[in-house]
Order: C-alpha cells, then structure tokens, then sequence
C-alpha cells in the first residue's frame, strides 16, 4: 500500500492479455472480451482475451496491467490519460484504467470485499460486464 497525492494505493490484481482460451472463461459483449482467473495463491491474475473488433483501447490489449484500489477514484485519474471510464462493471465497483508511462494501470474505488467482488464477477450476478 502507498499514498500518493492524498490517494491511497493498494494492489488488487495483475491482469494479462493472451490469445489463448482457457477454462472457465467469462464474456463481455460490450467489449468482445473473454476473462478467466489464474489459479494462483499469492495474487490474484485475470487472463484477458480478446475478439476481433474490441472496442478497448490497443494498450489494454496488449499489455498487462496492474490493478489497484484506491481511496478517490475522481482524485486518482485527475490530470492523467484516462483509457477507460470511470465506469461501473461491477455494482458497487467503480474502475477507471489510465496511462502510465508505456503501461495501462486499473484503478478501483469500492467498499466490497474481494469475496463478493471476486463472487460476483464469477457469477454475473449484479455484474454488468458479463451480461
């Protein structure tokens, strides 16, 4: 965790593009995108497929991105490129993904805990990215 800014930081999850299908995935119309999790003790890492014709930024496609909730999402994209949103993908998960130097960074600003994020984007439930 770290502060910057007034903006306190603290990593949530790695995610990684790939061309590969893997099991379990989940699929995002609005972003002709397929999501599945790494099974991995330590972190947790979302793989990242994507469609011909998404809509996402080429960054974001390409290039992993860390993610990291933070206490003011408004105050934490202030002055910097935003790629993506703010937006809502998940109820109660607020994301913005902007630029950082060559790399894309997701930043979040939610009071969930990991159990129901994680919980409801596996599920779909009450999560409009997977609808």
């Amino acid at each position: 965790m770290f502060i910057r800014n007034g903006v306190t930081y603290e990593f949530h999850h790695m995610g990684i593009p790939t061309r590969e299908p893997r099991e379990g995935e989940r699929y995002s119309a609005q972003f002709r995108m397929h999501t599945s999790d790494a099974d991995c003790e330590l972190m947790r890492v979302q793989y990242h497929r994507f469609e011909e014709g998404s809509t996402l930024p080429e960054l974001m496609r390409t290039v992993p991105h860390a993610a990291f909730k933070v206490s003011d999402l408004t105050k934490a994209i202030e002055g910097k490129l935003v790629l993506l949103g703010p937006y809502e993908p998940i109820d109660g998960f607020r994301v913005a993904v902007i630029r950082d130097g060559e790399a894309p960074v997701e930043l979040i600003e939610t009071t969930l805990a990991d159990e129901q994020i994680w919980g409801r984007a596996k599920s779909g439930t009450r999560a409009s990215i997977y609808r």
